[in-house]
């Protein structure tokens, strides 16, 4: 019975120390894994951070730089605009007065020619009058 007693508690001491180091490994590696994911998660919330960074410097770039395009481009179409109204308004005020000097000439070649017309009616009541008074 002491052989039995004796075996049982070498088995027990044995099965204790294996499962003790065997658990401690576990934990160590455990604890290891757990810094290793860690470290590894705040990599990728810093790399994270720095790439959704330069993401956003890279479109305010394009941003402003599509703005200054749009601004430029704008500033141009008005100045074309204007330039362009200015030339209409003046080739209409060309029109304008060439159309009134000619109206004007009109006018006088057929007050001229009314004045023709009369002075000849004139004239022919003038001898029709002196061929009745003869």
């Amino acid at each position: 019975m002491k052989k039995l007693l004796f075996s049982a508690a070498l088995l027990v001491a044995l099965g204790m120390s294996f499962t003790s180091c065997r658990d401690e490994k576990k934990g160590d590696s455990i604890k290891d894994a757990m810094e290793n994911a860690a470290e590894a998660t705040e990599n990728a919330i810093e790399d994270a951070a720095e790439t959704t960074s330069d993401a956003v410097k890279n479109a305010t770039e394009a941003t402003e730089e599509a703005l200054e395009g749009a601004t430029e481009a704008t500033g141009n179409a008005i100045d074309k605009t204007v330039d362009a109204a200015e030339n209409t308004a003046n080739k209409a005020g060309e029109a304008v007065n060439d159309a009134a000097k000619a109206t004007g000439e009109a006018v006088n070649k057929t007050v001229d020619a009314a004045g023709k017309k009369i002075d000849k009616a004139a004239d022919a009541v003038k001898a029709e009058a002196n061929k009745l008074k003869n």
